[in-house]
This record gives structure tokens, C-alpha cells and sequence, in this order.
């Protein structure tokens, strides 16, 4: 399985963004996807996560009522919509593949909020 990410880029706070992650290759081995951000300095932390099958979601504290995680199976692509971005919310973005085996990451898409 191979993932890429994109749509980062610079928004000026309470705008909005949606990031796209493409899966390919062994997609059909995929349980559950998510992202994960990495601001500066500091751990890279959960964000939100999807289930291939029952499309079941979870989200951390930080972004719940903001961010919305979505997958389109046909097009083997997920989705991060962000609104009422905060500057707090400035980091690498990752794309995350649960597989049989090690998960499998993204290159990661870089999220620029100005106060």
C-alpha cells in the first residue's frame, strides 16, 4: 500500500481546508485509515480516524465539531475536511493505513494557519 497525501497549505484562522489522501496498490488489505499531525517541537498526535467497513469515525478533543474524516472506498481516497482553522492547528499532517503488518504512512502535507 502506498499513500499520498495533499491539499495543505495556508489559511488565515477560522478558514477552512480539505486534505485528500490516494491509497494504492494492496488497498483491499486496509482496516482503517487516519491522520495524524506533527506540529514543531512536539510529538505527532491523532487526529482523526476512519474504518473501511463500517465507516465508523473518532476524533480527538481538539478537533471534534471542526474537522470532519470521510473515505470514499470506490476511489480508495480519504478525506480531511478542516473548518474554523486555529493556528493551534499548524503541523505536518500524516495519511495512516492500518494493515496486517507495520501501519503504513504517508509523506505528509504541510498545514500553515496565520493568526
Amino acid at each position: 500500500v502506498q499513500l499520498v497525501e495533499s491539499g495543505g497549505g495556508l489559511v488565515q484562522a477560522g478558514g477552512s481546508l480539505r486534505l485528500s489522501c490516494a491509497a494504492s496498490g494492496s488497498t483491499f488489505s486496509i482496516t482503517a485509515m487516519g491522520w495524524h499531525r506533527q506540529a514543531s517541537g512536539k510529538q505527532r498526535e491523532l487526529v482523526a480516524t476512519v474504518t473501511t467497513g463500517s465507516g465508523r469515525t473518532f476524533y480527538a478533543d481538539s478537533v471534534k465539531g471542526r474537522f470532519t474524516i470521510s473515505r470514499d472506498n470506490y476511489k480508495n481516497t480519504m478525506y480531511l475536511q478542516m473548518n474554523s482553522l486555529k493556528p493551534e492547528d499548524t503541523a505536518v499532517y500524516y495519511c495512516k493505513a492500518v494493515v496486517p503488518g507495520p501501519d503504513i504512512w504517508g509523506q505528509g502535507t504541510q498545514v500553515t494557519v496565520s493568526s
